[in-house]
């Protein structure tokens, strides 16, 4: 009787690239992050990867999308899992392939740190072994609008007058600003005020009969870009 042969398979070598898009991105902004797997040869499985948008910016969703794919010699549809490191210090995204495919969204809330270092790990299965790549996404600040308002307008000449600004982040950026504004009010020394839920107020004494004009500029921070609006106060005389 002759002993029968035995063959080892071992699971296939496989490399990962990631790519994201935009890149650069602003904060807020949704970025794509795509990883493909192949295999090395003579197994086959390797991940490349791209995201998009890059560039984007604070607040905006990327979409990272990972494809893995065998390499000649091999064949097949690699099954399993994709990791996927923002390089923000957030928690890992973990994506089950579909058809060699697989997809995270993620948004950065900052650009300390910008470009992020994304990598992106394919977990291998008993076929095919991991392999992991890394790819770079650029945030940019988000714009913003600033709105002033003042009240009571019209005012008197008795009045105090209070400013009030509010700044938003511009779409496709997102979240609240944070940092100060300058509100000012001809006639009167500028105030520098800290935003808080993305509002800052400020009280003026009383003004001269006439028209005023009032400003307000969100000086930024590392997260959101500058804007500034005007408006203008009414001041009549007071009763007697």
């Amino acid at each position: 009787m002759h002993a029968r042969p035995s063959q080892t398979v071992q699971p296939a070598s496989t490399a990962t690239a990631v790519t994201t898009a935009p890149d650069p991105s602003t904060v807020g902004d949704p970025v794509t992050f795509t990883a493909t797997v192949t295999a090395v040869p003579p197994g086959a499985g390797a991940p490349t990867g791209t995201s998009s948008p890059d560039p984007s910016v604070t607040g905006r969703a990327v979409t990272f999308t990972a494809t893995v794919a065998p390499t000649p010699p091999g064949a097949g549809v690699p099954t399993g899992t994709v990791t996927f490191d923002f390089g923000d210090g957030t928690a890992t995204a973990t994506a089950s392939l579909s058809g060699g495919v697989a997809t995270v969204v993620h948004s950065y809330t900052t650009t300390t740190g910008s470009p992020f270092v994304i990598t992106a790990t394919y977990n291998g299965t008993e076929n095919f072994a991991t392999s992991s790549g890394t790819d770079t996404q650029t945030v940019n600040k988000a714009a913003t609008t600033t709105a002033v308002s003042s009240s009571p307008n019209p005012s008197t000449t008795g009045d105090q007058v209070t400013v009030t600004a509010t700044v938003t982040a511009v779409a496709p950026g997102s979240g609240t600003p944070a940092g100060t504004v300058t509100l000012a009010i001809t006639e009167r020394a500028p105030q520098v005020v800290t935003l808080v839920n993305g509002t800052a107020s400020a009280t003026f004494n009383p003004l001269q009969k006439g028209t005023h004009t009032v400003t307000a500029n969100y000086n930024g921070d590392v997260n959101y870009a500058t804007s500034s609006a005007t408006t203008t106060q009414t001041v009549n005389t007071g009763p007697g």
